[in-house]
């Protein structure tokens, strides 16, 4: 049975064959591709070469269970969602911009998903946002990960009153995707829940800019 393949994807922004980067931008639990598209829009503002493509998920989640529980439990769902976003990556690198252009974008499960899917397939990306979200898996998972990231710019934005995302599985995701060969920059704001806030969306402005400067 399948269950992420086949959904439709949303698209926009410089055609893949010629774009200087690609966005793809992960959505959250209950949330949809349209939602997220809307986000990347803005991040890509001012980046006319910039490729945008929004997978939506069956059933609006990527996953059924917490990100925190056992992975087994979040099975099928997961590697099928994980396919997905392998599957995009790897036509924009085939189309032009190589993964070394592809920066991966996402929000609360979206958000788990990308840091999840950049671990398990490392390699240099142009670049992952995290916004509200951590590695999959309960706290202290062995993983057994293969590769590196290679100096890919990881950003990693999160509230210390997020009532989704533990504090804690934020900055053990950082210290394993350092570890992991990532550039890491570990944003935790005062107050804040679960939400998007200015800063994050400059800091995804940034890796965004870094690969397709406006014109």
């Amino acid at each position: 049975m399948s269950f992420h393949e086949g959904q439709p994807v949303l698209r926009g922004g410089a055609p893949l064959g010629t774009a200087a980067a690609a966005l793809i931008l992960i959505h959250g639990r209950g949330a949809s591709a349209e939602d997220i598209y809307a986000l990347g829009e803005e991040v890509a503002r001012g980046s006319p070469g910039v490729a945008l493509l929004a997978p939506q998920a069956a059933g609006n989640a990527w996953y059924p269970q917490r990100f925190l529980a056992p992975l087994p439990l979040n099975e099928p769902q997961l590697s099928s969602a994980l396919g997905v976003i392998g599957d995009l990556a790897a036509e924009a690198a085939r189309s032009g911009p190589g993964f070394e252009r592809v920066v991966l974008l996402g929000f609360s499960q979206g958000a788990c998903l990308a840091l999840e899917f950049a671990a398990r397939n490392a390699r240099r990306y142009g670049g992952v946002a995290a916004l509200s979200g951590a590695l999959i898996g309960p706290p202290g998972a062995p993983r057994g990960l293969e590769g590196g990231l290679s100096g890919t710019p990881v950003y990693l934005g999160c509230g210390d009153r997020d009532a989704h995302i533990p504090l804690a599985s934020v900055e053990e995701s950082a210290g394993i995707l350092e570890r992991h060969g990532a550039r890491v920059t570990l944003s935790i704001f005062p107050g804040m829940g679960h939400t998007v806030n200015a800063a994050e969306m400059e800091a995804a402005r940034r890796l965004v800019r870094d690969l397709a400067p406006g014109a």
